[in-house]
């Protein structure tokens, strides 16, 4: 048995491969035409290239119809399935709130709340028209802009996945800066994947990807031709009266996310795992038994700083 690790950086972060099987060369060419994939979509999701169809979108699709591509109208299609199911709490149109809080540049600050209210009347996946007939976006108001971020690792892994199924790779785990993982097949000793997350102690990585434990553990996942998303409200802070606020807003009400620091949903499709992840942060730990009205089999665990130091908030027994 060959083992492959390949590695890629790619949409702000850095993927990773860990392939086995019986021919390296077979491996490593299947793995490097899946990191060619996740590439590839980059060039079709960032908002931050000013050539991709989404920061194409966010120019004109507010004065136009304008036609994307298969895999991106796809996508839009799932980001809205996946926003109805979270009740907005997963909204990729999100974008004016995070500029108008700051989180763009170096001027993270409070905004008023007319501000607030003005920035929320634009946002919400109801407010852009998808055409099937025609695979052209057309947004209904004058400032909405997208950001796929919150669910385009997801869906890079997927897409990634699905190029090594057809290579014939049958065993590989696969993670996008460890916040989107995947876990193909079975590990060599025919045990499903294993991936730990360690208790939050400090903002860092939410999730390992190792072959050893965690000292401190908050909840183990058993994955096989499953996926895992892990969101956290780590990085940029606003420090407002006092608080330490994270940069993840609730969509619904405009202000940072306070019922949790960190969410785990494991689910079949990278895509949704990465969505919903994002959807429970916000939520908080209500959230799981709305998560799985619409998928029975969510896996997931919920924590935040007023939540017990050893055991999460959420579904117990996330394996």
């Amino acid at each position: 048995m060959k083992t492959v690790l390949l590695a890629r950086r790619a949409m702000n972060t850095r993927f990773e491969l860990l392939l086995h099987g019986e021919r390296e060369t077979a491996l490593r060419a299947a793995g490097e035409e899946a990191l060619d994939e996740i590439e590839r979509l980059e060039t079709q999701l960032s908002l931050f290239r000013a050539t991709s169809e989404v920061a194409h979108l966010n120019r004109h699709a507010a004065d136009r119809p304008v036609p994307v591509s298969p895999p991106v109208f796809r996508l839009l299609e799932r980001a809205r399935e996946l926003w109805a199911a979270s009740g907005g709490a997963f909204d990729p149109t999100v974008e004016p709130l995070m500029r108008l809080w700051g989180f763009r540049d170096t001027n993270a600050a409070a905004p008023a709340p007319e501000a607030v209210a003005a920035a929320r009347a634009i946002v919400g996946m109801d407010k852009l028209k998808l055409d099937p007939a025609t695979r052209r976006v057309r947004f209904l108001k004058a400032g909405l802009r997208l950001d796929l971020g919150a669910i385009g690792k997801g869906y890079a892994v997927d897409c990634a996945v699905e190029v090594l199924r057809e290579a014939g790779v049958t065993s590989a785990l696969i993670h996008g800066g460890t916040s989107s993982v995947y876990g193909l097949g079975r590990m060599p000793d025919g045990r499903p994947w294993k991936v730990a997350l360690p208790e939050p102690r400090t903002p860092g990585p939410p999730a390992e990807i190792s072959s050893e434990t965690p000292e401190r553990v908050l909840a183990e996942f058993t994955l096989e031709d499953a996926s895992l998303g892990v969101s956290a409200a780590w990085g940029r802070k606003l420090v407002l009266g006092g608080r330490e606020l994270g940069h993840v807003l609730d969509p619904r009400t405009g202000e940072p996310v306070q019922r949790a620091a960190l969410a785990a949903v494991a689910l079949p499709e990278a895509t949704e795992s990465d969505a919903l992840s994002t959807a429970l942060l916000v939520l908080g730990v209500g959230g799981v038994a709305t998560l799985r009205r619409f998928r029975p089999g969510l896996r997931a665990v919920v924590w935040s700083p007023a939540s017990s130091t050893r055991a999460p908030r959420g579904l117990p027994g996330a394996t």
